[in-house]
């Protein structure tokens, strides 16, 4: 007999998850339950039982998506994590997917991108879009543990404090201002390190300064 897996809803918008729990349950999933916040899942996860998936909004009260993320992926990591937002922002990815989430997804997204994403993520542990790649989740989240990083590039020290501050948040704007260089020049870094490191997103280079170490998890 097969278990009808479960997923969890957090969202601070009622009728989006009122609608959202109406069709996860026409795919055949069991809603476990709902939550408004990450304060308000945190204090549901500890006296129920754990859920297969949730579906996690970034932009909430009292616990954001981002620090819910990180809560779950060091106290639940068992638990799959597909992040809702309303924008495809690359900054918020790349957070969300730092912090643990092994999917991202727009929520205008339609319903059958919604069943691909909770497919894949219980059959592969992750999903891929348009927007991120299986192959950055795979390395993010560890999921590659037995394939070898490759051979670092030799960067020069200006390549290397572009690197990091890639991984911010910042703007490429904000990012010219700490490295006292304008705005033009930043441009020349990125496109340069498209180029050296065979990457073409600024998402790409963030996953080479994860998987060579210039940054952290």
């Amino acid at each position: 007999m097969i278990t009808q897996l479960s997923v969890a809803l957090v969202d601070d918008h009622a009728l989006l998850r009122n609608g959202l729990a109406s069709l996860i349950r026409e795919l055949g999933y069991k809603v476990l339950f709902e939550c408004g916040n990450g304060d308000e899942l945190i204090k549901t996860l500890s006296s129920n039982a754990d859920p297969d998936i949730i579906l996690l909004d970034i932009n909430m009260p009292k616990k954001d998506g981002y620090e819910t993320a990180l809560w779950l992926k060091s106290h639940k990591p068992l638990i799959k994590i597909l992040a809702l937002s309303m924008y495809d922002d690359e900054a918020a990815i790349i957070k969300m997917l730092k912090n643990g989430a092994g999917g991202y997804i727009l929520k205008d997204t339609d319903p059958s991108e919604l069943k691909r994403a909770l497919e894949s993520l219980t059959i592969k542990g992750y999903y891929y879009s348009e927007m991120v790649t299986g192959r950055l989740i795979h390395s993010i989240n560890n999921i590659d543990d037995n394939i070898e990083s490759k051979t670092k590039i030799i960067l020069s020290n200006r390549e290397t404090d572009f690197l990091k501050l890639a991984a911010t948040e910042m703007t490429y704007k904000e990012i010219a201002d700490v490295m006292h260089v304008s705005p033009r020049a930043v441009d020349g870094y990125r496109e340069f390190l498209f180029e050296k490191l065979d990457v073409k997103s600024r998402v790409g280079l963030v996953l080479y300064a994860i998987k060579s170490g210039l940054v952290k998890l």
